[in-house]
C-alpha cells in the first residue's frame, strides 16, 4: 500500500525492498493487519507521514533472504515480527525495554523505531505489502512455533502483546475490580488478560454497541455504553461502592479522528481526537491509591491532564509502548493451554489490492469491523 494523503491510500507497485545491511532480512508477508493506531496516519494526524509511505506494523511472513551477518534465521523460516525495531544491545534493549531502543530512530526523543509509522518513528516502511525489509533480523523476528496458528501469531505482534502488557502494568491482584476504557482489539485483549492475572471483576467501557457485545463474548466482561449514561465516572463509582475501581486501563488514547479545531480546543465532548478525555476519566474513576495503566496512543495534547488529581489521590500511573517480544513466551503458554485464542477477534480478511476499501471500512466502523487482516495476493 502507499499513502497518498489524508484519507487516501492505494495499492500500487513499488520497488522491492533490498538488503541494506548485513543484519537485514527480507520477509515475504503472508498476513498483515490494520491497527487502530494506523488511523492516526490515515487521517493525517501523525507528524511527518510522507506521501509514498507504506503502513503496517503488525505482520508475519516467510524469510525471503537474509544478510551475511544474520545467524538465527534462514530462508523459508515462518516468522512473526514485533511492531517495534530493536538493536538488542543498547542500554534499553539490555533491560528488556525493546520498544525504547536508543539506536533505531534518529528522530526520537521518546519513541524508538516502529514499522510503517511515519518518519517520526524512524521512517521504516511497514508490512502492508508483499515484501518488507526487517533490520536487526537476529533481534526482533522469531520463528513461529509449529503449534501456533499464523493468525494467532499475527495478533501477538502488537494487539495481544499490548493488551496483555496493559494488564501487567495495571498490577492486578486477586479479586480486584478492573475497568478498561476502549473495546477495540487492545482493550479486548487487556480485559481478557485481566482475568488471567486474577481480576475478580472486569468492566469494559465504550460507545459502540457491537464492540461492547464482543467484550461480553470474548472478554467475559460487564459492559457500559458511555453514550447512554449522563456521567460515566459517577456510574463507575456507583458500580464500585462509591470508591472507584482498583485499577483502570486506558486502551483508547487520543482518538484518531476530528479536525484541527477540535484537536486544539477539545471541542468534542466525549473521546475527542488529541485530547486526554479517556485518561482523565481513568484518573477520576480509579479509587484513591489505585493504578492507571495507559496503553492508548497519545501525541501532543492541548487540553490538560488531571495530574493534580492523580497526585492528590495517590495514584500510580504506568505506561509505555509494549516490548512485544518480551510477552511472547507467556502468551504462547496461554494459547497452548486454551486460555486464549487471539484470532477470535478477527472480523474481516481483505486482499492487499483492496486495502483502500479496508481502511475505509475500519475507519468508518462499518460492518461491525473490529480487526481487519490484510492478505497479500501471493500469500
Amino acid at each position: 500500500m502507499s499513502y497518498r494523503g489524508p484519507y487516501k491510500v492505494r495499492a500500487e507497485e513499488k520497488a522491492d525492498p533490498r538488503l541494506e545491511h548485513p543484519n537485514d532480512a527480507i520477509i515475504r508477508v503472508t498476513r498483515a493487519a490494520i491497527c487502530g493506531s494506523d488511523l492516526h496516519l490515515y487521517h493525517g494526524m501523525m507528524p511527518d507521514t510522507r506521501v509514498g509511505s507504506t503502513f503496517g506494523h503488525e505482520f508475519v511472513g516467510v524469510v525471503e533472504s537474509v544478510g551475511s551477518s544474520v545467524e538465527h534465521l534462514a530462508v523459508g523460516d515462518r516468522v512473526m515480527v514485533p511492531f517495534h525495531i530493536s538493536c538488542g544491545t543498547c542500554y534499553f534493549c539490555a533491560r528488556g525495554l525493546f520498544s525504547n531502543c536508543h539506536n533505531v530512530n534518529p528522530n526520537a526523543t521518546a519513541v524508538g523505531g516502529i514499522f510503517g509509522y511515519s518518519h517520526t518513528c524512524g521512517g521504516y516502511d511497514g508490512g502492508q505489502a508483499e515484501l518488507v525489509r526487517v533490520p536487526f533480523a537476529d533481534v526482533g523476528p522469531q520463528r513461529i512455533p509449529d503449534d501456533i496458528d499464523e493468525d494467532d501469531a499475527l495478533l501477538m505482534t502488537d494487539a495481544l502483546a499490548t493488551g496483555y502488557f496493559g494488564a501487567q502494568l495495571a498490577d492486578i491482584t486477586e479479586g480486584q475490580t478492573v475497568v478498561v476504557f476502549g473495546a477495540g482489539p487492545v482493550g479486548l485483549f487487556a480485559a481478557r488478560s485481566a482475568w488471567l492475572m486474577g481480576a475478580g471483576r472486569v468492566i469494559v467501557v465504550d460507545h459502540l454497541e457491537y464492540r461492547l457485545a464482543k467484550a461480553r463474548e470474548f472478554a467475559y466482561a460487564e459492559t457500559i455504553n458511555f453514550g447512554e449514561v449522563d456521567d460515566i465516572v459517577l456510574r463507575l463509582k456507583l458500580e464500585t461502592d462509591g470508591l472507584g475501581a482498583d485499577t483502570v486501563i486506558d486502551a483508547v488514547g487520543a482518538e484518531a479522528d476530528g479536525n484541527l479545531l477540535q484537536h486544539i480546543t477539545s471541542a468534542k465532548l466525549k473521546l475527542q481526537g488529541g485530547s486526554p478525555v479517556a485518561l482523565n476519566w481513568a484518573i477520576d474513576a480509579v479509587r484513591k491509591g489505585g493504578v492507571v495503566s495507559v496503553m492508548g496512543a497519545y501525541g501532543p495534547m492541548f487540553s490538560a491532564v488531571k495530574f493534580g488529581d492523580a497526585m492528590n489521590k495517590g495514584l500510580t500511573l504506568r505506561m509505555n509502548q509494549c516490548p512485544a517480544k518480551r510477552q511472547w513466551p507467556r502468551l504462547f503458554e496461554h494459547i497452548r493451554a486454551g486460555r486464549l485464542k487471539p484470532s477470535d477477534i478477527i472480523t474481516h480478511r481483505i486482499p492487499l489490492e483492496h486495502i483502500a476499501e479496508g481502511y475505509h471500512l475500519f475507519s468508518a466502523k462499518l460492518d461491525d469491523c473490529i480487526k481487519p487482516v490484510i492478505v497479500p495476493s501471493a500469500a
